[in-house]
């Protein structure tokens, strides 16, 4: 049986459900940040904002 977290995501998640919420998240952002932010900002500043955001939600969510 899968252990589920109460984290601050608003759904009861396992890691599999965390993990798959950050690689959606890291794919939004980068398309996203290539949309509308890469003449500002190059993408490896995306990656790194993505890193650290699937990091979080994987650990605390």
């Amino acid at each position: 049986m899968a252990k589920h977290k109460d984290g601050f995501l608003p759904i009861r998640t396992n890691l599999f459900d965390r993990i798959f919420i950050s690689v959606v998240l890291f794919i939004a952002i980068s398309l996203l940040w290539m949309r509308f932010l890469e003449p500002l900002l190059p993408l490896w500043v995306s990656t790194v904002l993505s890193v650290i955001l699937g990091q979080w939600i994987v650990r605390k969510g």
